[in-house]
């Protein structure tokens, strides 16, 4: 649950950042923060990020000038996948107070979860920090089938068939591409217009970037069953594409062309 954050700052911003994060240490530590003071700083700039440091402020369409949004502030998502043993005791074996974790008969010992945005796996301890964090709203959804495969009518992609995709592909499934999936567009394998279902069976996530070289160069592909991809590149290579990651297929080429 931890990640490297760097930053290129103006001096005196930077200057009074590092301040407002020493002097926050400080005071944990005062209040009874045992941890380290670097530990205490890194939880300093969690505070700060969480506070509503930005103005409400009025946005106006250019042309017109009219108000067409207010920003209340700062929203941060951070999407968890746990199991509903997750968050039960870890020592005693006691069920978690969690309103939203229905109780197991048969707990098993599941001390992990996964942070989707990162790709990274995270602590019970770091989920329950995350959860009583002051001003924290906990989202629940329930779990999803990925092979559901309901299509819909329409060309646009409805948000509950574009999460199926994003947590089936995880990434962009261009051949090699690390881009999140949350990040990028959702692309009808088989176009729209030539009869292809909005649908997950026939939907994959690809960046902007990846998008357009399908849609604008040679590079192909066919969906070889759901969540894998055979790629076929402009000079006629192919990759498969899965929940492993890339595989090229064909055999090394020689450096040399007279070989």
């Amino acid at each position: 649950g931890q990640v490297e954050s760097h930053s290129l700052m103006d001096g005196a911003d930077a200057h009074d950042l590092d301040q407002a994060l020493t002097r926050r240490a400080i005071v944990r530590g005062k209040l009874g923060d045992t941890d380290s003071f670097d530990v205490r700083r890194s939880k300093a700039a969690g505070d700060l990020a969480r506070q509503d440091l930005s103005l409400d402020l009025l946005f106006a369409d250019e042309e017109t000038g009219e108000v067409i949004a207010q920003s209340p502030g700062r929203k941060v998502v951070l999407n968890v996948h746990i199991t509903d043993t997750t968050l039960n005791d870890d020592e005693t074996g006691n069920e978690s107070e969690n309103p939203f974790v229905k109780p197991d008969p048969n707990p098993v010992a599941n001390p992990v979860g996964r942070w989707a945005d990162k790709q990274v796996p995270i602590s019970t301890a770091q989920i329950k920090e995350w959860l009583r964090a002051r001003d924290t709203t906990v989202i629940v959804r329930p779990v999803i089938d990925l092979k559901d495969c309901v299509p819909v009518d329409s060309y646009e992609i409805p948000d509950r068939i574009r999460r199926r995709v994003e947590l089936r592909d995880h990434t962009c499934r261009f051949p090699g591409c690390p881009k999140q999936a949350t990040a990028c567009d959702v692309d009808h394998a088989k176009p729209h217009g030539q009869g292809g279902q909005t649908c997950p069976c026939n939907l994959v996530a690809l960046c902007r970037r990846h998008h357009r070289a399908k849609t604008f160069s040679r590079w192909r592909y066919v969906i070889v069953l759901p969540g894998f991809y055979l790629w076929t590149s402009p000079h006629g290579r192919h990759f498969l594409v899965g929940p492993d990651g890339t595989r090229a297929l064909d055999p090394p080429r020689s450096p040399d062309p007279g070989e």
